[in-house]
């Protein structure tokens, strides 16, 4: 915890001394960069669970600013600090909906390294994370980061069976840049559209060990990747692509993985998608999951999210679209079906208008409806509003 205050006491001199620099004529080249943003986010959660007695309508805020820090050590080395800080001070953590909102706050889940200031106080809370510090060595045909980093190894937009260092879940689409892990990440080109990745997460219990091997290779205009790793004690075999049939684009991703612990099943987690971009600039596409994992919690914003449990249930369907009404204001729509006992859907439209180069607004709805009695009810629908101003 005292290194993340260190941390976020210098990253901040660098603001500051950025918004100083601005002010006077450039003299000469500046070997680091710093941008950001700052949103402010607000959400309306109408709440109607009669299972748990719960009938409530919860007002939330929060603000939310980004400083993302890269410094350009040498032409082959590069420093990057990326400090993600939210205050809170609405009704959701206090809200028995969400009853480990605090805890999830906490951080131990996916990184070694204590690398967060979290205030936990009874009316609002304050969080400030380094989810990006690593140091990056590039040259030639290599590529070599340590620190804590995004390793993307997924393909698909919604959903990536590969992507076992650090899952991200659809609605929390507030998290753009998604999470990191302390990890070292070794990369060798062995052509212009193929590569070696090596990669290890740091931990401090070997219970959750994660390490992998992905190859990647570029044949008949299709981009392959094939990943070999180990996954909290699950063995993990997967192979993924990304192409196109004619103009329509076409992706796979999937992966096994075999428990070495007995009172863990194996599974399988499969996912293919369809998009297509019409010549007015709309967007189309569809996606199908397989997720082969039981799960015992239904709740979309509340279930044990890993590369092996992607979703509360076996399938489930995506169908989504976006659309420019106008070069400043853009529409949105994306379903998720679930052909389960409950007819579970996930429905998320978006408007977003354009104010101006940097600043962006948005209207956000999240509705998750389920049948009953041949009826469907919605146990939470929640409204946002965003204000994002981008530096």
């Amino acid at each position: 915890m005292k290194l993340a205050k260190y941390l976020i006491i210098v990253l901040s001199f660098f603001s500051f001394s950025n918004n100083s620099y601005c002010q006077e004529k450039p003299k000469k080249v500046k070997n680091w960069a710093l941008s950001g943003y700052t949103k402010s986010l607000q959400g309306l959660y109408w709440i109607k669970e009669p299972t748990f007695g719960i009938d409530e309508v919860i007002n939330d805020v929060f603000l939310h600013n980004r400083l993302n820090f890269k410094w350009f050590l040498h032409k082959n080395w590069t420093f990057k600090a990326e400090l993600r800080t939210r205050f809170f001070f609405g009704e959701l953590s206090k809200s028995n909906f969400f009853p480990d909102f605090k805890e999830n706050l906490k951080e131990g889940n996916n990184d070694v390294l204590n690398l967060q200031w979290l205030n936990l106080g009874n009316q609002v809370i304050l969080n400030s994370v380094f989810d990006r510090l690593y140091l990056e060595y590039s040259k030639e045909k290599w590529e070599v980061r340590l620190g804590r980093q995004r390793i993307n190894w997924g393909i698909n937009t919604v959903w990536n069976p590969h992507d076992i260092f650090n899952a991200f879940t659809f609605t929390d689409f507030d998290y753009e840049e998604r999470p990191g892990a302390d990890a070292l990440r070794i990369k060798y080109y062995t052509g212009v559209a193929s590569s070696l990745e090596l990669a290890f997460k740091a931990f401090g219990d070997t219970e959750k060990i994660v390490g992998g091997l992905l190859w990647k290779a570029n044949k008949w205009n299709y981009d392959f990747q094939t990943l070999a790793g180990w996954a909290n004690r699950d063995v993990v075999l997967g192979v993924g692509w990304a192409g196109a049939i004619k103009n329509v684009g076409f992706k796979g991703e999937m992966s096994g993985f075999l428990s070495t612990n007995d009172a863990v099943a194996h599974t399988f987690a499969g996912t293919v998608s369809f998009d297509y971009i019409f010549k007015k600039g709309m967007y189309l596409s569809w996606g199908l999951l397989y997720n082969a994992t039981e799960n015992t919690n239904s709740n979309l914003f509340a279930f044990d999210l890993s590369a092996r449990n992607l979703y509360p249930y076996k399938w489930a369907s995506i169908v989504s679209l976006s659309h420019p009404i106008t070069p400043l204001f853009t529409g949105a729509l994306a379903i998720i079906y679930s052909p389960v006992e409950a007819h579970p859907l996930f429905i998320n439209p978006t408007l977003t208008y354009s104010i101006s180069q940097n600043v962006d607004i948005n209207l956000i709805g999240q509705i998750f409806l389920q049948q009953n009695a041949n009826k469907y009810r919605s146990p939470i629908n929640i409204a946002y509003l965003r204000i994002k101003w981008s530096f």
